[in-house]
């Protein structure tokens, strides 16, 4: 192991808690309260208008959508639709459930679905997340339970976008409350409703037992959920070991593993969608010339880290390394792309062939995981390349690389949990202010993937552009990311791949 990664692994043990040993009292359910906690503070439950992943959490309690996915299948599953059909490649008919009413008691019907999606699909309303929406052309009502849907151009991804961020919302209620309504006291169809919400600290769900039967998300079984922000992962950690919370995440793994040992507490590890990547500027965006301008450097870099080791040391868990720029399990992800083995001496050969035969320096960004980036930094001065870091904020860097400023970067992409290559390598090789390659074949290849139908000709597009994408080193996929849940023996709660916690489905046991 190199020094800096002994050193990163030597400074996130020294952060290890010493955890009381008395088993934590049930906290909530004796009176059918389940506690959960979580750092992100929400300003708004309005979810178009919100794009943090605890606001994800509190969409899909709340409110539906036309669709879902199953989290363990990814089979598209009617949720407030009852059927659907594809009329032509641009068009899509939805039956919708005759049975389903709001929070507040009004009926659900093709009313509530014209109106949200026409008034999200609409520019001037600036919701957060554009790529949600901007494909759809126009929803018309057929009669009061059938919706005709239109997109601009054949659109693959639009049944996971109806499946998930495309929520439906009361035509009469958003009218009236617009979206600072809508945020403070939220109303959705969904298996939970909000009873309060102070924001930034805390919400109070109550189960909606009048949730109509045959949902795929199953009616809720848990009485009352109470989520608290509690920022500090110690205190959070207090908390549960004290009885006061019954589930939390994201927790370390050297803390998750101290865990794992105390009675009454459960500790599980998941994969996530999310991965981590290096990012060079290929295409000179600066301006400047840089070192990364080289193919040769990007790929000395890319040979110059051990990922194996870092994933093993410091990522752990269900973690691992990925070579293509996307999620394995997503359509048209394939892994079988040039990679780039740990190899100083094949990186110290590429940085001479380079014109770099004494080393080099580069300035090197990122906004995460800096136990991660400084052994990263270790492995690329052993061969010669001086790496330093500027870390940052995220939306700070996120800003930084929009306006073309950044040189090489270490950055992680969760693809909004859309189990898709047009989420990922799409998101970033298209041509878009996140492009630093600009490679016309690539934007091409991807533009052909975007808009085709058949799922042959999807998959034969996305594999050139990834091959290409690795041959030419435009990004060093790193590895998969892992999230440790911990959460009090009295739950039945099952983690899945797209990093959302499903609250309604969680049971006492």
């Amino acid at each position: 192991m190199s020094h800096a990664l002994r050193a990163a692994a030597a400074a996130a043990t020294a952060t290890l808690l010493s955890f009381a040993a008395p088993a934590p009292a049930s906290a909530g359910k004796a009176d059918d309260t389940l506690n959960i906690a979580w750092a992100g503070e929400l300003p708004t439950l309005d979810r178009y208008f919100n794009v943090l992943r605890e606001g994800e959490l509190v969409a899909r309690m709340v409110f539906d959508s036309l669709l879902t996915v199953d989290p363990q299948t990814f089979d598209y599953k009617p949720l407030l639709a009852s059927s659907y059909r594809f009329v032509d490649n641009r068009t899509i008919e939805f039956e919708l459930r005759r049975d389903v009413r709001f929070h507040d008691g009004e009926p659900f019907d093709a009313d509530d679905v014209v109106y949200t999606l026409n008034l999200m699909a609409d520019p001037a309303t600036r919701v957060l997340s554009r790529q949600n929406v901007d494909w759809i052309e126009k929803v018309e009502k057929i009669d009061t339970h059938m919706v005709r849907l239109t997109m601009k151009a054949p659109t693959p991804l639009a049944l996971e976008y109806l499946s998930g961020p495309l929520l439906i919302y009361p035509r009469d209620y958003y009218s009236k409350v617009g979206s600072q309504g809508m945020g403070l006291r939220p109303v959705g169809t969904g298996p939970y409703k909000v009873t309060a919400f102070d924001p930034g600290k805390r919400i109070v769900f109550e189960a909606n037992r009048a949730y109509f039967d045959g949902s795929p998300k199953g009616r809720p079984t848990i009485g009352r959920i109470v989520q608290r922000t509690i920022p500090d992962q110690n205190t959070q950690i207090a908390e549960l070991l004290s009885g006061g919370v019954d589930w939390i995440w994201n927790v370390p793994n050297d803390q998750a593993a101290k865990l794992a040992s105390m009675p009454n507490v459960v500790v599980q590890n998941a994969q996530t969608m999310r991965f981590g990547y290096l990012a060079f500027d290929a295409s000179n965006r600066t301006g400047h010339s840089s070192p990364v301008n080289d193919v040769r450097v990007r790929q000395a870099i890319a040979h110059s880290i051990d990922r194996k080791t870092i994933v093993k040391r410091l990522v752990r868990g269900a973690s691992e390394v990925i070579d293509a720029v996307c999620f394995p399990t997503q359509f048209g992800c394939v892994q079988d792309v040039a990679t780039y083995d740990y190899d100083p001496g094949k990186a110290k050969a590429l940085l001479a062939d380079a014109g770099y035969p004494n080393g080099l320096d580069i300035e090197f960004h990122a906004y995460r995981d800096r136990p991660v980036a400084e052994a990263m930094i270790g492995y690329m001065k052993a061969v010669g390349i001086n790496a330093k870091l500027t870390y940052l904020q995220y939306e700070a860097l996120r800003d930084k690389v929009y306006n073309g400023e950044t040189d090489f970067t270490f950055m992680s992409w969760g693809s909004y949990s859309i189990n898709d290559a047009a989420a990922s390598v799409s998101q970033f090789f298209k041509g878009s202010k996140d492009d630093y390659a600009r490679d016309p074949q690539v934007i091409g290849w991807l533009e052909g993937a975007d808009s085709a139908i058949d799922p042959a000709t999807r998959k034969d597009l996305y594999g050139k552009a990834l091959r290409r994408i690795a041959e030419q080193a435009y990004w060093q996929p790193l590895f998969t990311y892992n999230v440790n849940y911990v959460h009090s023996k009295d739950i039945a709660f099952t983690p899945t791949a797209d990093e959302i916690p499903r609250f309604y489905a969680v049971t006492w046991k």
